[in-house]
């Protein structure tokens, strides 16, 4: 404890000096030297020196301040200037020789003040922006896992499926996630207090939007990432659309923006609902207009199937339309010069019309699939399109009876052709195997034995819409029979007969007898006379009105 003595008092005429010893900003040891001594001291710290760390104190009456009063931020506290100029009592000093520290003073030096987290920081890992990310996640996986029969397998098929899911479910969620975000200092009350802070409206913004408009977009991306993966093991052609992934994306991350800003300028609670309902019918509106409107719609890039594919630039001015508008509106509400504003809302405008002039120019034919992949060992050979060659092996599998059948036929012709044109001479169609999830899921023939009896009734007049005469109809089902039998087609004509027995439908059932008779009678044969026959009876199988006396018969 100091005792303070005024000058003039009681005390003895000398000044006692010190010797102080400060170690980092302000931590030392004090010194009494003695009456009659003049103060030294020796600083190490940050206060004004002769350059070698030593401060002299030409005048002894100087000090900084009381004993408690310790500087802010430093563990050693100044011994007062009243004390100093008593001279009656030692100068108690706080530091290594005992005393009390000061606050924040520990091990001679001072402890380090925490840094304030920036508030961006806070908006990036907390709050609404990772729930909404979180749920346009769960929201996109499970309608794009229902229907993984319809894409996995077709690079085309699944880019039009993540386009349509990006329309119709995440462009909704981001319009009204930004919208709720928007009117969050309305809901809080909280509005004159952002008014007041330092930070410039549109920064105030842009710190809200952009973390929310980041997470939904990374949502998104992750959604298409697992469908990619998902799809690659079954398709065998092609590559991923990544540029209009990209396009999805950054166009959900500016209807974020988008509704961000209108939350912002109307904030009131059905704000959101009312973005999202209508978000989906105006996008579900244009996707499904026949219009070259429809290409306005918000990720809904229309690629149907393999055989076509969007021109390069498609999801960059489709995002350009978006994020267009996004900055309009943001800069029409926060702006100093609202004029500015114009600038975006130009741009978007100008992406709009070049996507409605450009209309179907968007999309361009598939090289592949104007090409075929096709096994030249079976009778007629196999060909299936390009975009899905891994798919030929699975093809001809299914084909493998009805081919081996026809092994040694004449007049058949050459090959199965699956090119998206009317088969030219020597040709037949083969059976569909697009759209995937049909014929064919995750690279395998659904049901080989239906695709073999389909197979079959291409060779047998195909593009015939009317009947041939009752003799000619009753052999072509007697030969569809033998060459691909198949149990269900079987099951369903005994319920037509049982039902015509029941009916007392004479003429069906003669026709149904008429029938098993030549099945049977074609079932008798040698191959060698079976296979005489059927030259004889496929020289005409392609003509919709035969004589009935070009026919052979059974």
């Amino acid at each position: 404890m100091t005792a303070r003595v005024q000058p003039g008092g009681d005390g003895p005429a000398h000044t006692p000096t010190r010797t102080e010893t400060a170690h980092g900003n302000g931590h030392g040891t004090a010194h009494e030297n003695g009456p009659g001594r003049r103060e030294t001291g020796t600083r190490h710290g940050n206060g004004p020196d002769d350059g070698n760390g030593t401060t002299p104190r030409a005048d002894p009456w100087h000090d900084a301040g009381p004993v408690a009063g310790a500087e802010a931020g430093h563990g050693t506290a100044r011994p007062s200037g009243a004390g100093l100029r008593t001279g009656t009592a030692p100068v108690t000093r706080p530091g290594r020789g005992g005393g009390r520290r000061g606050p924040g003073s520990g091990g001679g030096r001072g402890r380090l003040r925490r840094s304030t987290p920036h508030p961006l920081r806070a908006e990036w890992l907390r709050g609404f922006a990772p729930w909404a990310g979180a749920g346009l996640l769960l929201a996109l996986v499970w309608p794009v896992a229902a229907k993984a029969d319809q894409w996995q397998g077709s690079w085309g098929a699944t880019t039009y499926t993540l386009s349509s899911a990006a329309a119709m479910i995440s462009v909704p969620f981001a319009l009204a996630a930004g919208g709720w975000q928007g009117g969050r200092e309305h809901r809080r009350r909280t509005t004159e207090l952002r008014a007041s802070t330092a930070r410039t409206p549109l920064v105030q913004l842009l710190a809200a939007a952009l973390p929310l408009a980041c997470w939904l977009a990374a949502a998104q991306l992750l959604v298409t990432a697992g469908t990619l993966a998902a799809c690659a093991p079954y398709a065998s052609a092609g590559g991923p659309a990544y540029i209009v992934f990209a396009g999805d994306a950054l166009t959900i991350a500016a209807c974020a923006v988008l509704g961000h800003a209108a939350g912002r300028a109307v904030p009131l609670r059905l704000t959101a609902p009312v973005l999202a309902i209508g978000g989906y019918v105006t996008v579900g509106a244009l996707g499904t207009s026949r219009s070259a409107a429809r290409h306005l719609a918000f990720c809904m890039v229309q690629v149907l199937g393999d055989r076509d594919l969007a021109v390069w630039w498609y999801p960059l001015v489709s995002a350009l339309w978006a994020a267009g508008l996004a900055a309009a509106a943001v800069l029409a509400l926060t702006a100093f010069r609202r004029a500015t504003a114009l600038l975006p809302l130009a741009a978007a405008l100008g992406a709009a019309a070049l996507l409605v002039s450009t209309g179907d120019g968007l999309l361009r034919d598939n090289p592949l699939a104007h090409r075929q992949v096709c096994d030249t060992s079976t009778t007629p050979n196999v060909c299936v399109n390009g975009t899905y060659p891994g798919m030929l092996p699975e093809v001809t599998r299914a084909l493998s009876g009805l081919t081996g059948r026809l092994n040694g036929v004449q007049n058949l012709p050459v090959r199965y052709e699956d090119l998206g044109r009317s088969p030219h001479r020597g040709e037949v169609q083969l059976p569909n195997l697009s759209p995937i999830g049909w014929s064919v899921v995750r690279g395998k023939v659904t049901d080989p034995r239906r695709y073999a009896w389909e197979a079959a009734h291409m060779l047998v007049r195909p593009d015939c819409g009317k009947a041939p005469a009752e003799r000619i109809a009753v052999t072509d089902e007697a030969v569809l029979r033998w060459l691909a039998p198949d149990p269900a087609y079987e099951k369903l004509r005994a319920s037509f007969r049982a039902s015509a027995r029941q009916e007392g439908n004479t003429k069906e059932l003669a026709k149904f007898r008429a029938e098993d008779a030549a099945y049977e009678h074609l079932t008798a044969m040698s191959d060698a006379e079976r296979r005489s026959w059927l030259g004889r009876y496929f020289a005409t199988a392609d003509d919709c009105h035969p004589k009935p006396s070009e026919v052979p018969s059974l």
